[in-house]
């Protein structure tokens, strides 16, 4: 008796052990995966130069926080479209080009917007 008790008891804290095992692989794939979204989300921070000397930096065109939401827009656009809805496609690239006139992506947005306006000739 004594020995079928030691054997659950032995059983027990292995299934415990292997428990909390499986929680912390768990725990550690989590903030992994946490860490390389932020990664991903946050831009590194911009080193300065202390030097009084140095070169000033030329300004980007275009700021990063603003090429995400273009992006966004025009992927959006581009799904409407391929998934039949012209009308909302249409609707989408020009929300882009109103709010981003000087976009990168404009060339694109209005040659998208003369194939849809096609199609939708064609519906």
């Amino acid at each position: 008796m004594l020995l079928l008790t030691l054997a659950a008891i032995g059983v027990l804290g292995y299934a415990v052990w292997i428990w909390r095992e499986r929680l912390q692989q768990r725990e550690r794939a989590s903030q992994e995966r946490f860490a390389a979204f932020m990664k991903e989300v946050k831009p590194p921070p911009v080193v300065e130069p202390r030097t009084p000397l140095a070169a000033p930096r030329e300004a980007p065109r275009e700021a990063p926080s603003t090429l995400a939401p273009q992006k966004l827009l025009f992927e959006a656009a581009a799904k409407a479209g391929e998934a039949g809805e012209p009308v909302l496609a249409i609707q989408l690239y020009a929300r882009l080009l109103s709010r981003f006139p000087e976009t990168a992506l404009g060339a694109q947005a209005r040659a998208a917007i003369e194939a849809q306006k096609a199609k939708l000739a064609k519906a």
